[in-house]
């Protein structure tokens, strides 16, 4: 798809414009409720595990389709799928915050989702065409800001609302920025001709859907069911295990699956896809254990906290100007190599904290963190196709974006469930300790009295003492969990081949 001669750049700034809109959007609502969910479930009722069905419903959707976006852009035209996405996105944003039950907010966040799943690829997949190879990665970093600093700012942006207004303005946020994306797009953007001729491929659809479900519900209801000792996520995982080998299997011997197996056979598509599937691991979970930290490790408030963590976000979109600016310039292997390195180094940092940490010293490495991030989101994406055939693109930015959304979801499970089960081992290890013959206790006559594990304050009183420490050993390991699979990404960065230059 090439933009008409006249005036392009006064176009294509246009529609970049909008297609930013359309990825902060759904980015933004991924995060934007979590704060709510408490003030959601006091209104509908609901318990805790009912309740957190408002974020797992639209996960769940998002994910699973996101797969076939790719067949659904060829066989009705990518144009028309953008809108009629926006569209849908925009009318049951408005429906979830007029939801009169817990029931309805659910179906509606499912369907918000499905509709949800088509605007970052899609975005993407435009963004690649209307831009010339030597143009794309300062317009990758332009458009990337919107995806990074969505999930950073929803947070507090859903808790502002809602504690200032009400919870179902959350929803309402995103509803005029869709509006402003469809005009602009319908007005700016050349329709694509539709392939009326494709069949889409079911039983593959079906098989990659209960993969994604499976995997997403033993993720999600892990923790709470004991894991691989409860029969329900014993069952969701031989299913998402079953259902990812079938599809795989389905792939390879199709005649049309909607996934063509062609975008395997590019080397640096394969490789990039994996790297940001574990960038997304560490994106999200990165956030999710610096934020608990400060509250309940080191005992900032809540908005000292926040104000904090915000230099991670200021870097990160640093990070992308200047990825944007160095693009042409530089080999983007080498602001992978530098991205992975700066990232890597606050995790290593971050394995030695202490609960008395330095507020400064706590925004310096945030810092460092984000302007890591930034430096290696964009050159992946790029990357990720720059040497893939043109007709594969909506196909691959649906992929990349299911395997970084999967990281994401596999991130956060994983670092809670080390951090639940490390800081209960470690409580029994350290709390071994705590005898009448450890003469540690002895050495000050009436300290051994208020920590005597005899009388009941000194029972309680060493009981917290030992939860804390173990509590605090328990987030440096996950630091430690994060910075292996930083080093791990680092290491796929010599698999890249070097781009041609383009004329």
């Amino acid at each position: 798809m090439a933009l008409p001669t006249a005036e392009p750049t006064y176009r294509r700034a246009l529609i970049t414009a909008c297609l930013i809109f359309s990825t902060t959007i759904q980015a933004l609502d991924a995060t934007i409720a979590n704060l709510a969910l408490p003030y959601m479930q006091g209104s509908f009722g609901a318990t805790i595990d009912q309740v957190a069905w408002v974020l797992t419903s639209y996960i769940i959707a998002t994910a699973i389709m996101t797969a076939p976006m790719g067949w659904l852009a060829n066989r009705f035209g990518r144009k028309q799928l953008l809108i009629v996405c926006l569209a849908g996105f925009a009318v049951f944003s408005l429906l979830c915050a007029l939801a009169q039950s817990l029931e309805q907010i659910v179906i509606f966040r499912l369907i918000q989702g499905m509709f949800g799943a088509g605007l970052v690829p899609l975005a993407q997949s435009v963004l690649l065409d209307i831009y010339p190879a030597e143009q794309r990665g300062p317009a990758m970093a332009i458009w990337g800001m919107g995806l990074m600093i969505g999930p950073i700012v929803g947070p507090p942006i859903g808790g502002v609302l809602t504690d200032l207004y009400h919870w179902r303005l959350v929803f309402v946020v995103s509803t005029p920025f869709a509006v402003i994306a469809i005009i602009g797009l319908l007005i700016l953007l050349p329709k694509s001709v539709p392939e009326a001729g494709l069949r889409f491929d079911w039983i593959g659809f079906i098989i990659l859907a209960i993969g994604i479900a499976s995997f997403q519900m033993m993720l999600d209801r892990g923790q709470s069911e004991d894991w691989f000792h409860s029969r329900e996520i014993q069952i969701a995982a031989v299913l998402a295990a079953l259902g990812f080998y079938l599809f795989v299997i389905h792939i390879a011997t199709a005649e049309k699956p909607f996934i063509s197996p062609a975008l395997f056979t590019d080397r640096n598509f394969i490789t990039a896809t994996f790297m940001l599937f574990c960038f997304g691991v560490v994106l999200i979970s990165s956030n999710a254990l610096a934020a608990p930290w400060l509250q309940t490790v080191s005992n900032y408030p809540v908005g000292q906290a926040g104000w904090l963590l915000a230099p991670r976000g200021l870097a990160s979109m640093f990070g992308m100007m200047l990825v944007g600016q160095l693009s042409s310039r530089v080999d983007q292997r080498y602001m992978v190599a530098t991205g992975l390195l700066c990232t890597a180094w606050s995790f290593w940092d971050m394995t030695g904290w202490t609960p008395n940490v330095a507020p400064n010293w706590v925004s310096w490495v945030m810092s460092v963190q984000g302007f890591g991030l930034g430096m290696t989101f964009i050159p992946l994406q790029v990357i990720a196709f720059t040497t893939l055939a043109a007709h594969l693109r909506t196909q691959g930015s649906a992929l990349i974006n299911l395997f970084r959304n999967i990281g994401a979801a596999l991130g956060v499970s994983m670092v809670a469930a080390v951090l639940v089960s490390n800081g209960q081992a470690l409580h029994e290890e350290i709390g071994a300790y705590i005898t009448p013959f450890n003469r540690a206790l002895d050495l000050y006559p009436s300290l051994g009295v208020l920590m005597s594990p005899e009388t009941p304050r000194g029972a309680i009183f060493l009981n917290r003492m030992v939860n804390a420490e173990a509590t605090v050993i328990a987030y440096l390991n996950d630091f430690k969990l994060l910075l292996a699979v930083t080093l791990l990404t680092l290491c796929l960065v010599p698999l890249i081949r070097r781009p041609i230059p383009s004329a």
